[in-house]
């Protein structure tokens, strides 16, 4: 098995892909013995799975996964992991704001026994207002809510176990609460600053609009880590509450009637009487949610899951060592 996978997805980076195939070649060759780059183009319309392409026909430690149109970044980076074959796997952008000389201190920290090891962008140098400021908050509540004490969940700048990162599904916006959810499974991880360089070419593909995102996954990754194997205990404790609410309305209702038959209930206390039937109404169908919720848990774990995308095809230069082995064992066939 390969020591090292450096996993790293494209999407329209016809100007850095070159670039950062040689850094991370040169880094490398220098801290492993074994490694291996699988790079992901993520429906490009420019000319990176060209170049991806052509890197492939002239190193047999590269696999190029080309997916049949852009998923996002995270069914890419899932793409990526699942063809990897190291047994540590180092995940990174492909835009050259992840310096490739960081990598050594990924490794060590794996070395050490931690099974994540996530980047930190202590200093930060992009835009203080559209960045930085929406950014802090948002780690802010990530780390509160998911219990895990890291400064920085949105850098893509990872590196995990192979057992750990293959063992969490990954789709919409997940990646960057990978620590989070590696908690649930009881991973030990830590965090170690990296640096934070300007893009030296192309466009970003990151704008404001993606905080409204991240807060609606944010809830989405609180309710999974809290309630994922019981959902019934977060909707059932609320129809319980919606139910015991009507059925006080109702009592109350029901005395009045009963103490005073000549009441006119409905022309009385007729918003009562529509509060007391919805509560009532409200808490059934949340117990009915709670209950659907736990059949769906039961189909996750007794079922197969579907990739969050497709591959087009998969490239790889085989060596001609292998090449040779594989002529021989043909000819002994015939």
């Amino acid at each position: 098995m390969t020591k090292f996978s450096i996993v790293v997805p494209f999407h329209n980076e016809e100007e850095n892909v070159t670039a950062l195939y040689a850094r991370l070649k040169q880094v490398m060759e220098l801290v492993a013995d074994s490694f291996e780059l699988v790079l992901v183009d993520d429906g490009s319309r420019d000319r990176t799975f060209k170049l991806l392409e052509e890197i492939a026909a002239v190193d047999s430690r590269v696999l190029v996964v080309k997916l049949r149109r852009n998923f996002g970044q995270t069914s890419a980076l899932a793409a990526g992991f699942d063809h990897a074959s190291g047994e540590f796997i180092l995940a990174m952008d492909g835009d050259l704001q992840h310096d490739p000389n960081d990598i050594p201190a990924f490794l060590g920290k794996l070395a050490e026994g931690y099974d994540v090891v996530s980047g930190w962008r202590k200093d930060r140098i992009d835009n203080f207002v559209l960045r930085r400021i929406p950014s802090r908050c948002a780690n802010w509540l990530m780390a509160k809510l998911s219990g895990v004490d890291i400064h920085d969940f949105g850098t893509t700048f990872k590196a995990y176990r192979r057992e750990v990162i293959q063992s969490i599904p990954l789709y919409g916006e997940m990646h960057r609460f990978i620590p989070a959810l590696a908690s649930w499974y009881g991973a030990s991880i830590c965090e170690i600053p990296i640096r934070n360089v300007n893009r030296e070419s192309g466009k970003s593909h990151y704008g404001i609009g993606r905080t409204f995102r991240v807060f609606f996954d944010l809830l989405t990754v609180r309710f999974l880590l809290k309630y994922m194997s019981s959902p019934l205990h977060f909707f059932g404790g609320f129809g319980l509450l919606g139910i015991m609410g009507g059925s006080v309305l109702a009592a109350i209702l029901a005395g009045m009637k009963i103490l005073n038959p000549a009441t006119d209930v409905m022309r009385l206390h007729g918003p009562m009487f529509i509060i007391g039937s919805v509560l009532i109404v409200a808490g059934i169908q949340m117990i009915a949610i709670g209950l659907l919720g736990e059949l769906q848990v039961r189909h996750y774990y007794t079922s197969q899951h579907p990739a969050s995308y497709t591959v087009d095809r998969l490239l790889r230069l085989v060596p001609a060592d292998e090449q040779s082995l594989l002529s021989e064992s043909k000819g002994e066939n015939f």
